[in-house]
């Protein structure tokens, strides 16, 4: 007597949208991991001159009247966590079927990102250095200006996601789950640079 075969499982879906976001995510982080490299190779080789007490030696790297807004750094690196909590809530807002609470989270998180990117421009309009006076002027703008980029990117995803469940697509739990991921992946990113660059400048 032969014993019934087991019957077959769920055929497992493979998340092309999901797997698709966590590849560019990590395109994304090599591309800061590589320019906050080069920010701390610049700021290895800048010159050293002896201080004014003519036996310490400091580094010409960030100039003495520069002064970063640290009310303007800390409260962007505070608002990625709002984006974060968001981000997941439109998940689990998702998964069971609330269409209205998916909209509201996925809207805030767009709105906290414009809040961040708003933030930014503060930060810059406070610091009033130029582009190309030297090196840290060039560098802060180019790594700024990719984070800037990058949470645009964040927002486009949060635009595009908000769009989707409007028009019905509530069961598109991939969707809003890579959305998730890669709001978290950018504030990795921008926690990484906000301790490089406004924290140790």
């Amino acid at each position: 007597m032969t014993a019934p075969a087991l019957a077959a499982g769920p055929a497992r879906r493979t998340s092309t949208v999901f797997t698709a976001t966590a590849f560019v995510a990590a395109g994304v982080a090599a591309l800061m991991g590589g320019m906050l490299a080069m920010w701390l190779q610049f700021r290895a080789n800048a010159p050293t001159r002896v201080a004014s007490d003519g036996v310490s030696l400091i580094k010409d790297w960030l100039k003495k009247d520069v002064a970063i807004p640290e009310v303007a750094s800390n409260t962007m690196m505070f608002t990625f966590v709002i984006a974060c909590v968001m981000a997941q809530w439109a998940v689990y807002s998702a998964r069971r079927g609330d269409k209205s609470h998916t909209t509201l989270a996925l809207a805030v998180t767009l709105f906290t990102g414009l809040a961040i990117m708003n933030a930014q421009v503060a930060l810059w309009m406070q610091m009033d250095i130029v582009l190309r006076n030297d090196a840290y002027e060039t560098m802060f703008y180019t790594v700024t200006g990719t984070m800037f980029a990058i949470v645009a990117s964040a927002m486009v995803y949060s635009l595009v996601a908000m769009f989707r469940v409007l028009a019905g697509r509530t069961g598109d739990h991939d969707v809003l789950a890579g959305h998730a991921l890669y709001w978290y992946a950018v504030s990795g990113m921008f926690a990484t640079m906000w301790f490089i660059v406004y924290v140790q400048k």
